[in-house]
């Protein structure tokens, strides 16, 4: 099963030949009207997945048993990320990666989530390859996702490559990340072609920056990190910014910064 569904996957990775789209899988003017074998996804009912929006509730089974995912989350911090296949090379390096940096995210209340658009005993078995090659032990949950019904809830198909398809002729999904807050509302997205591997560096670092502003009211300026000089955002005076803050610098009017280590 995994050297089959490895070849599957290695060879949508190839450029796309000038041949015919696979007959099963359609895909409609409407990039939330996508359509495979097994599963349809209205238009008028698939959700805008816009940042500041409501994440989509569903219903799953994953690795960790049947959860409802906005239960899942309750009023934490969430990381949803999502995987092409089980025992492809670059979503086992990835999972791998995260694996290890569980304790990061629990520091920052975020609770972790993968998919995979395989099912549950292929998921057992393939986070035993994970946890023996990068020498870790994997225990967040896995979503099972083989219909694809959530990857199409949260439009994590590659539309622009039609030859992106398994045996059966159902799309893969492509490698997204959603940052959800405990609100429930859309944060940030990542989206990453299946040929890319995540850099969880800069995942952690995108979450710092949202918490950071979230609780200071300020911005981050580019390659910011912890503890960094932070924006004062542009919406604030700097008669304002100077009573908020222990100090403000202004390059020009409307850039000022401040120091990240402000409460």
């Amino acid at each position: 099963m995994a050297s089959s569904v490895s070849r599957s996957f290695l060879r949508s990775l190839r450029p796309a030949a000038r041949s015919r789209p696979n007959a099963s899988l359609r895909f409609s003017a409407s990039p939330f009207a996508n359509v495979c074998r097994g599963y349809a996804a209205p238009a008028g009912e698939q959700p805008r997945l816009r940042l500041g929006t409501t994440a989509p509730n569903f219903q799953a089974k994953t690795t960790h048993g049947d959860i409802d995912f906005h239960k899942f989350i309750d009023k934490s911090w969430a990381i949803l990320f999502s995987h092409p296949a089980d025992f492809t090379p670059v979503c086992t390096t990835e999972l791998g990666a995260f694996a290890k940096l569980r304790g990061e995210f629990d520091k920052r209340g975020v609770k972790m989530i993968g998919l995979s658009a395989n099912d549950l005993k292929s998921h057992g078995e393939w986070i035993k390859d994970i946890n023996d090659i990068s020498q870790t032990n994997l225990q967040f949950p896995i979503i099972a996702d083989a219909d694809r019904k959530v990857a199409y809830l949260y439009d994590m198909v590659d539309a622009q490559d039609l030859t992106n398809v398994d045996e059966k002729g159902t799309a893969f999904t492509i490698r997204s990340v959603f940052i959800i807050d405990p609100a429930k509302k859309i944060r940030l997205v990542m989206l990453y072609p299946a040929s890319v591997g995540r850099n969880t560096s800069e995942v952690l670092r995108v979450i710092d920056s949202l918490q950071t502003g979230d609780k200071k009211g300020v911005t981050t300026p580019v390659d910011w990190q912890v503890g960094d000089d932070v924006i004062v955002p542009p919406t604030l005076s700097t008669a304002d910014a100077q009573k908020k803050f222990t100090d403000v610098r202004e390059v020009r009017p409307y850039l000022r910064f401040t120091s990240g280590n402000t409460k």
